[in-house]
This record gives structure tokens, sequence and C-alpha cells, in this order.
């Protein structure tokens, strides 16, 4: 009698379950779970391609200001060249109305001015030498 009791009892616990796999089983695969997954889905992706977003831009704009500062530095570079030849060429037009002194001062002023790439003591520099003229 004990042992089919527990027999019965055993045999309820399994059917009991069986009947919660089935049901999970059900739930799981039932529309509005389904439909539940599908959300849960779509926005894991929105929020995926809100970030992707996020740091493309920031790597658009790292590399548009990388860009940027090197074409800056490239324009001044060419702009203190040019300066440059302009001073060369207006101290070599005066050289010879100028004491030595003075033209060896300016031209190592020029020097200076040109290694330490210094735009604005070199414009100086410039107005110096037409004021001179």
């Amino acid at each position: 009698m004990l042992l089919s009791g527990f027999v019965v009892l055993s045999i309820n616990g399994l059917l009991a379950f069986c009947k919660i796999i089935v049901r999970s089983v059900l739930d799981y695969f039932s529309a509005g779970q389904r439909a539940q997954r599908r959300l849960l889905f779509a926005l894991a992706k929105q929020d995926e391609v809100k970030r992707l977003f996020f740091f493309k831009t920031r790597q658009i704009k790292y590399v548009n200001e990388f860009s940027r500062k090197r074409l800056l530095t490239l324009n001044n570079r060419k702009q203190l060249q040019s300066l440059s030849k302009a001073i060369d060429k207006d101290l070599l037009s005066i050289k010879t109305k100028l004491p030595g002194t003075l033209y060896q001062q300016l031209q190592q002023d020029h020097v200076r001015y040109r290694n330490q790439q210094d735009i604005e003591a070199l414009l100086t520099l410039q107005q110096k030498i037409d004021a001179l003229v």
C-alpha cells in the first residue's frame, strides 16, 4: 500500500513536471511571446545602430579635425616659405642701399624668425624692410 501510494505520488509529480514543461514550451512559442521577442530584438538593433552612429560620427569628426590641422600646418608652412622668399628678395634689392651691419642684422633676424617659424615676426620684419626703402 505504501509502495503504491509512493508510485501514485511519483507519477503525479512526473505528470505535473511534464505539464509545466508543456506549458512553458507553449508559452514560449505563443504569439504574445514572439511579438515581445521581436520587439526586444528591434529595440536592441535600434540601440546598436544608435551606438554605431555615435561612434562613426565621432570617428568622422576626429578624421576631419586631423585633416584640417594637417592642411592648416601645410598652409602655414607654405605661407611661411612664401613670406621668407619675399623678404629674401626685398633684402637683396636693398642690399646696396643699407650699411653692412644693418643688412647683416636684418639677415640674421630673417634666418632666426624663419627657423622659429614665427610668422608675426617675419611680417614685422618685412614691414621694417619696406619702411627702410
